[in-house]
């Protein structure tokens, strides 16, 4: 009987299929491209010209254009998922512990998924919905930058428009929305006509007058957060530094529940190091309840 080696890797096929599916699961990776990040980290030039160009007539003048260069860091960090599951999976056909592994790994894209927007969008940490000091002002709403507008239930459009206004000459190319937000647009009607019919019912159309649009609770993990409106093809980088290990544990104590022989356990266990940066973060905007109504604890 063909069992899979102990405390080992389990084939490339498997890792694979965890990155093929996070695209459907994660606003971040919907609307922004990922991009090569190396293990210990990237630094992304931001190169400005603030200046438009001179014109300038035969045998005239030259003169200096204001330059900027700004240096992000896209530093990497481990996010972690370990289950326990009886030994008994040891001693399956070959058969059986591929599909068990193939279900820890759907749903581990999924939370991986999930967690890359989280930690993007508020600076938490995504088990626990607390502040991290390992993001720090790496996110959307710890980013004193990215411009803040407040939800309006009544009027989602006009929270839209102002958001546009305030990301001035930068790109819209993508909009995260909760649910509730997008159930807002949905109800807009004008002399007896749905402005978005296209957002009625729960629906994620994918793109709203042209504009990409992803609908996801992990906008509203944060309770009050509505919307992450701006330039995500060009302003934001996200990726994955490094393959996903997936590993069996057969001893010990790895997650802190006890002897993993005592209780006739193994775990599993998969890592990712990702990393992500706001590039510019004038480019973003986020929609939100006012301070007076935001709830302190994270939503899950």
């Amino acid at each position: 009987m063909a069992v899979l080696e102990m405390s080992g890797l389990f084939p490339t096929e498997l890792t694979k299929e965890i990155f093929s599916k996070v695209q459907g699961h994660s606003s971040i990776a919907q609307l922004s491209a990922q991009s090569p990040i190396s293990f210990t980290g990237n630094d992304v030039f931001v190169f400005g010209l603030d200046d438009e160009v001179n014109l300038v007539a035969e045998s005239g003048e030259k003169a200096e254009g204001k330059t900027s260069v700004n240096v992000v860091k896209m530093v990497p960090v481990k996010v972690e998922y370990t289950s326990r599951v009886s030994d008994e999976f040891l001693y399956a056909s070959e058969e059986k512990q591929m599909d068990m592994l193939g279900a820890f790994t759907e749903g581990y894209a999924k939370k991986i998924a999930r967690g890359l927007d989280i930690m993007a969008m508020h600076g938490v940490n995504p088990r626990d919905g607390q502040a991290s000091s390992l993001i720090g002002t790496n996110s959307f709403d710890t980013n004193t930058d990215v411009a803040s507008v407040t939800y309006s239930e009544s009027d989602p459009e006009a929270n839209i428009t102002d958001a546009i206004a305030d990301i001035g000459e930068y790109d819209l190319n993508g909009i995260a929305m909760s649910k509730t937000f997008a159930a807002a647009l949905a109800k807009l009607t004008v002399n007896g006509v749905k402005q978005y019919p296209e957002l009625g019912w729960g629906a994620n159309p994918g793109t709203v007058n042209g504009c990409p649009v992803d609908v996801n609770s992990t906008v509203s993990y944060v309770d009050g957060k509505q919307a992450y409106v701006g330039d995500f093809r060009d302003a934001f980088k996200w990726g994955f530094a490094k393959e996903i290990p997936l590993e069996i544990i057969p001893y010990g104590d790895p997650d802190g529940l006890g002897d993993l022989k005592k209780f006739n356990q193994v775990c599993l266990r998969a890592e990712a190091w990702i990393g992500w940066a706001i590039l510019v973060p004038g480019a973003f905007a986020r929609i939100e309840a006012s301070t007076a109504n935001k709830a302190v604890k994270a939503s899950k």
